[in-house]
């Protein structure tokens, strides 16, 4: 059977994680510090604060740049609903922005219309792990001082002009949820190159304590003050650890997205009623899914199962939902896209006969 995502363990893990478990320390140390110095080289980046969750990394990033209640923040609704509800958390607007009809990535004309002097920060997300246009984004931003902080939920492995995502903007948010290209089970991290930013991270994910500026006193307790609001955000040592051992292999698993991705570029055709999506020469992708324009996609989706080809929309325009009904407005660049954008499965666990399976059930239409 094809699975739309497979969740990748790598044969290292269980050894991982059984030197954590006979050292007892289970919560943050010395395999969250390894982790992120592991993800800092990989990704360029000068500073990697890992937490419990791609959630938790944009609402820490979100905290520490200053976002509050009376602030604006722009997003795009093609995405998942953690982008917009982290903006919520923090009594904040999100604003949404118009989207590329063809990629569902944010559409930096429509960015730049919707500032307002209550911008306080912009989240561009790489949607199914193709860069958003970043300079031009980058470069409204800097203009009118605002904070970028890409979500790169889907983007780990991926490169923009030549440079890893990670290391272009103020902060770049990643997941490693069980389906992502790299999971940790759960958990997720921080990118910047502020060191400022990062410290402010480290001591908010774990309430507001430093846990390496203050030391354990006499009676047992840190001996140091609380003075900003902090959350219970860590990652663990064994998520750590299941990191560390899945990094060993993500190179390889990375080229197979990749193999596979090109194998759709070059034969699937376009034709009556499926269209491929472009892909900017500029940037490299990390294929968490491979993304298709088709006419009357219930038909479509209908025939691919019937066929054992699972597809999946993955996530429709959250703006949908009535959480954010009073923040909606009328964006045709999102309703052209999340009415005919459905995705095929690319995981490194595909085989070469599934990939043959998958290109024969297209061919025969729907």
């Amino acid at each position: 059977m094809i699975r739309f995502f497979q969740t990748y363990v790598d044969k290292h893990v269980a050894a991982h994680i059984a030197d954590v478990l006979d050292s007892t320390m289970l919560s943050e140390g010395a395999k969250v510090a390894e982790f992120e110095n592991e993800l800092r080289h990989r990704l360029a980046t000068d500073n990697v604060v890992a937490v419990n969750s791609g959630t938790s990394a944009l609402h820490l990033a979100l905290v520490c740049a200053g976002v509050g209640p009376g602030d604006e923040v722009i997003i795009p609704p093609q995405t998942f609903v953690a982008t917009g509800l982290a903006v919520l958390m923090c009594g904040a607007t999100p604003v949404f922005c118009d989207v590329d009809p063809d990629t569902g990535n944010m559409s930096a004309g429509d960015y730049a219309a919707m500032l307002s002097a209550h911008t306080r920060a912009v989240i561009p997300v790489h949607w199914g792990g193709h860069p958003c246009d970043l300079d031009s984004i980058r470069s409204i931003s800097s203009e009118f001082d605002v904070t970028v902080i890409e979500d790169a939920a889907h983007a780990f492995g991926a490169a923009y002009k030549g440079y890893p995502i990670g290391s272009h903007s103020d902060m770049v948010a990643f997941s490693f949820q069980a389906i992502k290209h790299l999971t940790t089970g759960d958990g997720g991290c921080v990118c910047t190159a502020s060191s400022q930013l990062a410290q402010a991270m480290r001591d908010r994910r774990w309430f507001g304590i430093n846990r390496e500026g203050s030391q354990v006193g006499l009676l047992g307790e840190r001996e140091t003050d609380i003075s900003s609001l902090g959350f219970k955000y860590h990652m663990n040592n064994v998520s750590a650890s299941i990191g560390l051992a899945n990094l060993q292999s993500f190179d390889e698993r990375l080229a197979r997205h990749r193999e596979i991705a090109e194998r759709y570029n070059s034969e699937i055709a376009d034709h009556v009623g499926l269209r491929k999506i472009t892909r900017p020469s500029y940037s490299e992708s990390s294929w968490w899914f491979y993304g298709i324009h088709v006419e009357r996609r219930n038909d479509f989706a209908r025939a691919m199962a019937d066929r054992g080809v699972p597809v999946s929309v993955v996530h429709r325009r959250i703006d949908r939902f009535s959480i954010f009904e009073q923040y909606r407005r009328p964006l045709p660049g999102a309703e052209s896209f999340d009415s005919t954008q459905i995705n095929l499965p690319v995981h490194s666990e595909l085989r070469d006969s599934d990939v043959d399976l998958i290109l024969a059930a297209l061919a025969e239409g729907w």
